[in-house]
């Protein structure tokens, strides 16, 4: 089972299959994941699952954007997986119950630069004298 998750410019492909339960995350153990806020979150869908995900191995690879954008992409990908192997809507319903993001892509990303200023809002001063 292939399944996707977005968040900001980040991608990830996470792949679920009968295993022993490993996760990993570009080839790594999810274990090994650089900060352990980060870590936490991406394992948020294994706590959920419990029992009915412990026998599943998921591979994700993950491009683009930074940590945390990756990590919520990957935590995404990761629990649609879940929920696609397993054919759970049960599960599916208490994922969206912890949080929406579980399941459905968080579609917001950065806002581009404007003209006439450092950023998307930031404008130079104007002067009248």
């Amino acid at each position: 089972m292939i399944t996707t998750g977005k968040r900001k410019t980040a991608v990830a492909r996470a792949v679920a299959k009968k295993g022993k339960g490993i996760v990993t995350i570009n080839g790594y153990p999810v274990e090994l994941y650089p900060v352990r806020v980060l870590r936490n979150k991406i394992m948020e869908p294994l706590l959920i699952a419990e029992d009915k995900a412990k026998d599943l191995d998921i591979a994700v690879k993950v491009r683009g954007g930074g940590v945390t954008g990756q990590a919520d992409a990957s935590r995404t990908a990761i629990a649609r997986a879940i929920v696609k192997y397993l054919n759970d809507t049960e599960l599916e319903n208490l994922f969206r119950q912890y949080d929406r993001t579980l399941i459905v892509n968080d579609v917001r990303i950065k806002l581009p630069k404007k003209a006439g200023g450092r950023g998307a809002r930031a404008k130079k001063q104007k002067s009248y004298r």
